[in-house]
């Protein structure tokens, strides 16, 4: 219906896009009804989302243009930018922002750096940004589900872990079951993403190179190849960020930082 409104593709995009976000809107308006505010923080991920979408569609094309070293650069504040988001789901643990900036360096940047070096992701800006970012993206994800749950965990037995305490268990230990929990229950999305390919979603990058004229068996393979990258990304950096954020949880003096709020 859109396309028969709207003649211009710019006109047209901004239309679709602002058809896209009533329909978030209103499950978010949905979701009020039982309770469930999440107003404030949905409008502003659609309009940074919106805002920050268009501006790098408004530079991408000087920067794919660019030599291949200016490629660490846009990584490497893709991941600070990353580790800025998925600290708010560590609110109350000191450091949650070096924690997440370091587990998602470690755990998307080892993937990249190493499936660079073997010569399975291209060095061309064009091809190393693209899934990177994607890399990047899913680690920071994984991130902010491991960060989340260890937090909710935690402050649903701060009892337990003080009694633990008190009998002489360390910290780590204390916190052993949630951390590992934390760390399970941050990989769902990608296992269950692996578990459907195929079958449940045909993923874009696999139809672009389809369009593109690439080889169906070939492009198949790749989006496998691409999937099988984020999960290793994400599952690095879980592992990290449930190992430095369990620390973080404590004082010095071995005393629970985390409290229910009153």
């Amino acid at each position: 219906m859109l396309k028969h409104v709207f003649s211009g593709q710019l006109q047209l995009g901004l239309a679709q896009a602002a058809a896209a976000a009533m329909a978030a809107l209103v499950v978010v308006l949905l979701a009020r009804k039982r309770q469930i505010h999440l107003e404030r923080e949905t409008l502003v991920a659609l309009l940074r989302g919106m805002v920050q979408i268009v501006a790098l569609g408004s530079v991408l094309v000087l920067l794919l243009r660019g030599p291949r070293w200016t490629s660490f650069f846009l990584l490497a504040a893709m991941v600070f930018a990353a580790g800025a988001t998925s600290r708010r789901r560590a609110k109350g643990i000191p450091g949650a922002f070096q924690v997440s900036t370091c587990s998602i360096a470690c755990g998307a940047g080892s993937v990249i750096v190493l499936m660079t070096w073997l010569g399975v992701l291209d060095t061309d800006v064009t091809s190393l940004i693209p899934v990177g970012s994607m890399l990047i993206a899913n680690a920071m994800n994984t991130n902010g589900l491991a960060l989340n749950r260890f937090r909710a965990d935690v402050l649903a037995h701060v009892g337990e872990i003080e009694t633990a305490l008190a009998l002489g268990a360390g910290p780590n230990q204390s916190v052993a079951s949630y951390v590992q929990a934390s760390f399970e229950a941050s990989l769902i999305p990608a296992i269950d993403s692996l578990r459907s390919l195929g079958i449940v979603w045909i993923p874009g990058l696999m139809a672009g190179m389809l369009l593109s004229g690439a080889r169906p068996v070939y492009a198949a393979i790749y989006q496998f190849v691409v999937l099988a990258m984020i999960f290793a990304a994400s599952g690095l950096t879980a592992l990290v960020s449930t190992l430095l954020i369990r620390s973080r949880a404590f004082t010095a003096a071995e005393q629970l930082l985390l409290r229910p709020s009153l």
